[in-house]
């Protein structure tokens, strides 16, 4: 009698790393296992022969001296900055806002200048790795333009502010998010999150409103939370309370909050962060830059806060590279802890990819590899002298990979990069037109 043999099935994309990294379960590295990919979904994650048995492959990549993990997520970004990146460097915040930052964005701020910026951001942040940015910013219909044009994912801030802007004037931010967040529901590769953009630049009213309509629509708060000792003290000046007691008041802290930098934090504002469930964005290289101080990550994390990693905005960093703010906040958490086993390679890896993705509402498609969720993933070139010899995979994701070494990334199973070139943006057309925004702002 005759075995009935299995008909094969066909995918869109098999890949073969020489080393699979999954985030989930954490610490684990796979080995000698491939994914598979069919209509922008992961399909399977299984051993490579069991792959070549069961597959038949539109597209195969082999690529035995690379990793292959989950995009990394961006939870902090204000991506059009990046055309006034450098414009004021070696300022404390207020100063950089207030004297060099503000007044530029007065004179030069439109959707032309933000899409191009965004662009250019895109650019960067495709070629250091990441498939996922969650931005604030002006013009956010600019950046969900661009980021849907580019294919990159993209959580879009709805900025609220309570001065005017060349977007909005005071009481038209909310509605206007409003508009564009009804008029970006059909896109899978956006999602929206109202973006209030400090407590000293949003006043109780709109904070209200906020919290109304995120509770009703089922988005998310994203907003600058103790971002310096200056902040903490001006509003204990003025009010008698601390930010963070005023948000609490307000009914803004809660599981839908991402709040970004959090340097300035008391044992109890720790513990409550855990308790409320409150997601962190961790900005290291932004913090250090303006001396804004330390997000205690390690003391976070075990309250049970949920942390993710950001670049902040290239004006303030001056780079959007994930890889090298893995490697800062890895380091910095030691040090600040006191403690050379806070924040280990794997827990740093989760936080850049799955802490960012619990943070956004956007876990279960995204963040690691496994059957079912969107085919996200890089590709890093592990062969390099400075990656060799290779004892610790995810050691070396950390602590020695840069930028350059990524030479693939996939977004819904589209190639953004391949061979580490630009798919789906053109890098001549970009730099002109920084070039183009640099003479205007500086002659």
């Amino acid at each position: 009698m005759k075995l009935m043999q299995q008909p094969r099935e066909t995918v869109d994309l098999l890949v073969f790393p020489g080393h699979l990294v999954p985030i989930e379960p954490a610490g684990v590295v796979l080995q000698n296992h491939a994914l598979a990919v069919e209509d922008g979904c992961i399909v399977a994650v299984l051993p490579a022969d069991e792959a070549r048995a069961r597959f038949d492959a539109r597209q195969m990549l082999d690529l035995p001296d690379h990793a292959v993990m989950p995009g990394l997520v961006n939870l902090h970004t204000h991506s059009a900055m990046s055309l006034m990146r450098g414009l004021a460097d070696d300022l404390p915040l207020m100063d950089w806002l207030q004297n060099h930052i503000w007044p530029t964005e007065g004179q030069f701020m439109s959707h032309a200048f933000c899409e191009d910026g965004v662009r250019l951001a895109m650019a960067e942040m495709i070629r250091a790795g990441q498939t996922c940015f969650s931005d604030m910013y002006f013009f956010p219909e600019a950046t969900a333009s661009a980021a849907i044009a580019a294919g990159m994912r993209s959580a879009v801030g709805l900025i609220v502010i309570d001065f005017p802007t060349a977007w909005a004037q005071p009481g038209q931010y909310i509605h206007k998010g409003l508009e564009l967040h009804d008029s970006l529901r059909s896109q899978p590769l956006i999602k929206t999150v109202f973006a209030p953009h400090a407590p000293y630049t949003v006043s109780d009213e709109p904070l209200r409103q906020i919290r109304q309509y995120a509770t009703e629509l089922g988005i998310g708060i994203h907003m600058h939370v103790h971002e310096t000792a200056f902040e903490v003290e001006q509003a204990v000046a003025q009010t008698g309370k601390r930010p963070w007691q005023r948000l609490k008041e307000l009914d803004l802290l809660g599981p839908d909050l991402i709040a970004v930098h959090m340097t300035q934090l008391t044992d109890e504002e720790i513990a409550e962060a855990g308790q409320y469930k409150v997601h962190i964005a961790h900005c290291p290289e932004s913090n250090l830059k303006l001396a804004s101080g330390f997000c205690p990550v390690h003391q976070l994390l075990q309250a049970g806060a949920n942390v993710g990693i950001g670049t902040d905005g290239a004006a303030s960093n001056n780079d959007l590279d994930l890889f090298g703010e893995l490697r800062t906040a890895s380091l910095l958490a030691k040090a600040v802890a006191g403690d050379a086993q806070a924040l280990p390679a794997a827990s740093a890896l989760e936080m850049a990819t799955l802490g960012g993705a619990r943070a956004l509402g956007w876990d279960e498609r995204i963040g690691s590899l496994a059957p079912g969720k969107a085919a996200d993933f890089i590709a890093i070139d592990l062969s390099g002298v400075n990656t060799q010899p290779l004892y610790n995979v995810l050691s070396h994701l950390v602590y020695a990979v840069n930028s350059r070494q990524v030479d693939y990334v996939y977004v819904a199973g589209r190639a953004l990069l391949a061979e580490g070139r630009l798919q789906t943006l053109v890098e001549d057309e970009l730099l002109a037109k920084a070039g183009e925004w640099r003479r205007r702002i500086r002659p």
